[in-house]
């Protein structure tokens, strides 16, 4: 019998999926927050943390795209009465990115610095940016476990414990952010920038324990690996390299837009940071519901429920256009409160708030860009992003960048790049799947 897709279904699945998806961009905000108030050379470490949280962010979105992959794979066994075949599949693709991430950790720490000129920095910008990745790169292993441990929880349906364990997460890096940044008097003495990091990365370890736990003690799924690897292994692998070409498109973007607006200067660099930070809190509020998208789409093509998996796509479109146009009022109702908690420099708070609308503007259509990835990711069609994702990068971002450049608009550029890049993204996604599906029907 299929599952329903009421709007109350929906919310139960992305309400949590919701709240556990902001953890990380949360772990973010909250460094560039309490560092952008610190008594000394505020704006150079806030420019710091927003140069490494974009390379980390690649890294990240790289391997965890494991989530996608599980989640897709488990749900679509667990529409079709199948889940025993596919159980020891986490374990394995746990080693497999776990064991990546080691490789990555010792190939890039010993040229943290080499890799942050690439962006631009120079000065205290870059001592600073090696000083935080040196630190918080260490956390990465932990991240990648509780992704994969999240994208098990999301095959079977659950995204309650993903919550929870969100939830301790987060709270426990905000407590010690404060607490190992500004120092305790007599006590812990002020780590500046590099307590943002070992916040982060503490919060990071208590996650992943934290998930492991919880899929021993409320699922049937083990952690133990074994051999031989799972047939569905193959497929794994596939997905994950058609994400992998995807996350790198993805990635040129940032990374082109995060070394313009380094050379633009400082101010502008500090600037950038505080909007892309609330750029990636948007894309993962509305990730919630992309997630529950991914959930329930795997699970209805499990069942062949072409019918439902229409009406699922319908009410997600509604949900998601009125959810970017609530972000973007109350982003509008905060505008200038939202800055002012970041940094309290007129300068970089003058170049934000130029460029914080189009941040606001674009959250309906990245609100549909971001329902569709999910969707198709829990399709298991991953070539179709893959292929997309290129093409938006290379004939749409870049040379809007290039453009906007030229013109000299700086932030303001890169904020228009972003926005008919979103567009290039999600309307072919629609249009697309309604062409496949609809007929099925």
């Amino acid at each position: 019998m299929s599952l329903s897709i009421s709007i109350k279904h929906i919310n139960k699945l992305a309400i949590p999926a919701l709240i556990a998806g902001i953890s990380e961009p949360i772990l973010s905000l909250t460094d560039a927050a309490v560092v952008g108030n610190i008594p000394a050379n505020a704006t150079v470490s806030l420019a710091a943390i927003g140069i490494v949280t974009t390379f980390l962010s690649m890294l990240i979105w790289v391997l965890g795209q494991t989530r996608s992959a599980i989640s897709s794979i488990i749900s679509q066994h667990v529409g079709a009465n199948k889940l025993e075949q596919v159980k020891n599949l986490p374990a394995q693709a746990i080693l497999i990115i776990t064991t990546l991430s080691l490789i990555i950790i010792a190939t890039t720490y010993p040229f943290a610095s080499q890799i942050f000129k690439l962006y631009n920095a120079s000065g205290l910008i870059l001592d600073y940016s090696v000083d935080y990745y040196k630190i918080r790169v260490f956390g990465f292993p932990f991240t990648l476990f509780v992704i994969a441990v999240f994208g098990t929880f999301r095959g079977l349906q659950n995204t309650f414990h993903p919550m929870i364990t969100a939830i301790i997460g987060a709270s426990l890096n905000v407590i010690l952010d404060f607490v190992l940044v500004y120092g305790i008097t007599d006590l812990i003495p002020p780590m500046h920038i590099k307590g943002a990091a070992y916040a982060s990365v503490i919060a990071q370890i208590i996650m992943a324990i934290m998930s492991g736990y919880l899929l021993l003690t409320k699922t049937s799924i083990p952690l133990r690996v074994t051999f031989p690897f799972n047939k569905q292994i193959n497929n794994f692998a596939l997905m994950i390299l058609n994400l992998f070409v995807r996350t790198l498109a993805l990635n040129i973007t940032l990374y082109f837009a995060t070394k313009y607006a380094t050379s633009y200067g400082e101010n502008y660099i500090a600037a950038y940071t505080i909007a892309i930070n609330l750029w990636f809190l948007g894309a993962f509020i509305i990730d919630g519901y992309a997630s529950a998208g991914n959930i329930l789409s795997g699970k209805l093509l499990g069942e062949k429920s072409y019918n439902l998996l229409i009406q699922l796509s319908n009410t997600l479109i509604k949900i998601g256009i009125l959810q970017g146009i609530i972000i973007a009022v109350l982003g509008t109702i905060f505008y200038y409160p939202i800055g002012q908690i970041f940094t309290k420099e007129p300068e970089v708070l003058n170049q934000f708030y130029n460029i914080f609308w189009i941040v606001l503007a674009m959250q309906p259509l990245c609100a549909l860009a971001f329902i569709f990835d999910g969707m198709y990711k829990g399709l298991g069609q991953m070539k179709v992003l893959r292929n997309l994702l290129l093409l938006s990068t290379i004939l749409v971002f870049i040379p809007v960048l290039l453009i906007t450049d030229y013109y000299n608009l700086k932030l303001t550029g890169i904020f228009i790049a972003f926005t008919f890049w979103i567009i290039a993204r999600g309307v072919p996604l629609i249009i697309y799947f309604r062409k496949q599906f609809l007929p099925l029907t």
